[in-house]
């Protein structure tokens, strides 16, 4: 389960980008997370799209709303379950989620102004379906790589230890 916050000013994204990225974004974290493409996983994903006024919104100490040329600011926050999260692996989704904002806004370099926060939730701080859920709860869905699921319930295994 992955929750996807994608940060902007007003009016940034037209309802069409919009469209490409709730896809997108969430196949850019589904892949490297379940090891393969599985659209069945496509339900244990949120996208969230949150516009703020650009005299809500600073860089370097400045309103957006002061500033000519206005920097295209925005924080994508990934907030990912627990499990078999190596640098590698955030590397790769970090990559993905540039190159499916690139892509959608039909830039050729991503901003320097537009940050990722990956954030790992810890085993056991994760609350759903009426309670707390693991990630190893979620390995008998059929949508996890075989190598996928034993690196998660290794890492798993090696963090409830400590």
């Amino acid at each position: 389960m992955t929750v996807i916050t994608v940060h902007s000013a007003r009016g940034r994204f037209t309802q069409d980008q919009r469209r490409q990225l709730a896809e997108t974004l969430t196949d850019a974290v589904l892949v490297p997370e379940v090891g393969r493409f599985a659209p069945a996983a496509r339900i244990g994903f949120q996208v969230h799209f949150t516009e703020r006024d650009i005299d809500s919104m600073a860089i370097g100490g400045v309103l957006l709303a002061d500033q000519d040329p206005r920097p295209d600011v925005m924080v994508i926050d990934i907030a990912v379950m627990d499990g078999d999260w190596t640098r590698e692996v955030r590397k790769d989704v970090i990559e993905r989620i540039l190159a499916a904002l690139t892509e959608a806004t039909g830039v050729r370099t991503p901003s320097p102004t537009w940050w990722i926060n990956f954030r790992v939730i810890e085993e056991g701080s994760w609350g759903s379906r009426g309670g707390v859920l693991s990630i190893l709860d979620l390995l008998g869905s059929g949508v996890f790589t075989e190598d996928k699921a034993a690196g998660i319930r290794a890492h798993i295994a090696a963090v409830t230890s400590a």
